[in-house]
Protein backbone atom coordinates (compact mmCIF):
# COMPACT_ATOMS: atom_id res chain seq x y z
CA UNK A 1 0.00 0.00 0.00
CA UNK A 2 1.40 3.35 -0.86
CA UNK A 3 -0.15 7.16 -0.07
CA UNK A 4 0.39 9.46 -3.14
CA UNK A 5 0.45 13.07 -2.39
CA UNK A 6 0.06 16.24 -4.56
CA UNK A 7 2.44 18.77 -3.10
CA UNK A 8 1.90 22.47 -5.09
CA UNK A 9 4.26 25.03 -4.75
CA UNK A 10 1.65 27.21 -3.53
CA UNK A 11 0.31 27.76 0.23
CA UNK A 12 -1.92 24.40 -0.28
CA UNK A 13 1.84 22.42 -0.27
CA UNK A 14 2.43 21.87 2.83
CA UNK A 15 -1.16 21.46 4.37
CA UNK A 16 -1.94 18.91 1.33
CA UNK A 17 2.08 17.31 2.66
CA UNK A 18 1.05 17.22 6.56
CA UNK A 19 -2.12 15.49 5.57
CA UNK A 20 -0.22 12.66 3.54
CA UNK A 21 2.11 12.26 6.25
CA UNK A 22 -0.76 11.62 8.76
CA UNK A 23 -2.56 9.41 6.96
CA UNK A 24 0.48 7.52 6.45
CA UNK A 25 1.34 7.00 9.76
CA UNK A 26 -2.51 5.68 10.77
CA UNK A 27 -2.20 3.11 7.94
CA UNK A 28 1.13 2.29 8.45
CA UNK A 29 2.48 2.58 4.88
CA UNK A 30 5.13 4.61 2.43
CA UNK A 31 4.48 7.49 1.43
CA UNK A 32 5.59 9.43 -2.18
CA UNK A 33 5.36 12.98 -2.64
CA UNK A 34 5.09 14.25 -5.63
CA UNK A 35 6.30 17.69 -6.27
CA UNK A 36 4.58 20.15 -8.43
CA UNK A 37 6.31 23.42 -7.51
CA UNK A 38 9.34 24.51 -8.94
CA UNK A 39 11.42 24.52 -5.68
CA UNK A 40 12.72 21.36 -4.39
CA UNK A 41 10.80 19.96 -2.01
CA UNK A 42 12.66 19.65 1.39
CA UNK A 43 11.30 16.54 3.45
CA UNK A 44 13.96 16.59 6.30
CA UNK A 45 12.39 17.44 9.43
CA UNK A 46 9.94 14.62 8.82
CA UNK A 47 9.85 12.01 11.31
CA UNK A 48 11.73 9.19 10.74
CA UNK A 49 8.51 6.84 11.48
CA UNK A 50 7.41 8.09 7.84
CA UNK A 51 8.91 6.16 5.26
CA UNK A 52 8.44 9.01 2.41
CA UNK A 53 9.84 9.28 -1.27
CA UNK A 54 10.13 12.60 -2.90
CA UNK A 55 9.35 12.58 -6.92
CA UNK A 56 10.64 15.55 -8.61
CA UNK A 57 9.08 16.28 -11.81
CA UNK A 58 11.22 15.75 -14.56
CA UNK A 59 9.53 16.46 -17.68
CA UNK A 60 9.55 19.23 -19.87
CA UNK A 61 8.80 22.30 -18.42
CA UNK A 62 4.98 22.14 -19.90
CA UNK A 63 4.32 18.79 -18.72
CA UNK A 64 0.84 19.19 -17.04
CA UNK A 65 1.12 18.31 -13.41
CA UNK A 66 -1.96 16.26 -13.84
CA UNK A 67 0.08 13.52 -16.11
CA UNK A 68 2.95 13.60 -13.50
CA UNK A 69 0.57 12.47 -10.59
CA UNK A 70 -1.51 10.60 -12.48
CA UNK A 71 1.63 8.83 -13.87
CA UNK A 72 2.79 7.72 -10.13
CA UNK A 73 -0.80 6.37 -9.02
CA UNK A 74 -0.31 4.10 -11.72
CA UNK A 75 3.89 3.49 -11.46
CA UNK A 76 3.67 2.77 -8.02
CA UNK A 77 0.63 1.00 -7.44
CA UNK A 78 -0.73 3.47 -5.34
CA UNK A 79 -4.06 2.88 -2.93
CA UNK A 80 -4.98 6.67 -1.86
CA UNK A 81 -4.41 9.93 -3.12
CA UNK A 82 -4.06 13.55 -1.33
CA UNK A 83 -4.56 16.73 -2.07
CA UNK A 84 -5.44 19.98 -0.74
CA UNK A 85 -7.84 22.50 -2.01
CA UNK A 86 -9.12 25.84 -1.39
CA UNK A 87 -12.13 28.00 -2.36
CA UNK A 88 -12.50 29.64 -5.57
CA UNK A 89 -14.43 31.99 -7.13
CA UNK A 90 -16.84 31.30 -9.98
CA UNK A 91 -14.31 33.44 -12.21
CA UNK A 92 -11.44 31.58 -11.42
CA UNK A 93 -13.23 28.26 -11.84
CA UNK A 94 -14.77 29.30 -15.47
CA UNK A 95 -11.46 30.83 -16.81
CA UNK A 96 -8.33 28.66 -15.13
CA UNK A 97 -8.36 24.67 -14.74
CA UNK A 98 -7.97 23.46 -10.91
CA UNK A 99 -5.11 20.78 -10.95
CA UNK A 100 -7.09 19.77 -7.51
CA UNK A 101 -10.52 19.24 -9.35
CA UNK A 102 -8.79 17.37 -12.07
CA UNK A 103 -7.48 15.02 -9.93
CA UNK A 104 -10.50 14.53 -8.27
CA UNK A 105 -12.35 13.78 -11.40
CA UNK A 106 -9.16 11.59 -12.90
CA UNK A 107 -8.05 9.41 -10.66
CA UNK A 108 -8.15 5.64 -10.20
CA UNK A 109 -8.06 6.15 -6.75
CA UNK A 110 -9.91 7.24 -3.69
CA UNK A 111 -8.84 11.26 -2.92
CA UNK A 112 -8.67 12.93 0.40
CA UNK A 113 -9.12 16.23 -0.23
CA UNK A 114 -8.19 18.68 2.95
CA UNK A 115 -9.35 22.09 2.88
CA UNK A 116 -6.58 24.49 3.14
CA UNK A 117 -6.97 27.67 4.88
Amino acid sequence: MTIIVAVPGTSEGPVALRAGIEEARSLGTDLVAVNLGIVELDVSDVDADVRITVVERTGRGDRDPVDAVLDQIDRRGATRLVIAVRRRSLVSKAVLGSVSQRLILNSPIPVLAVKAD
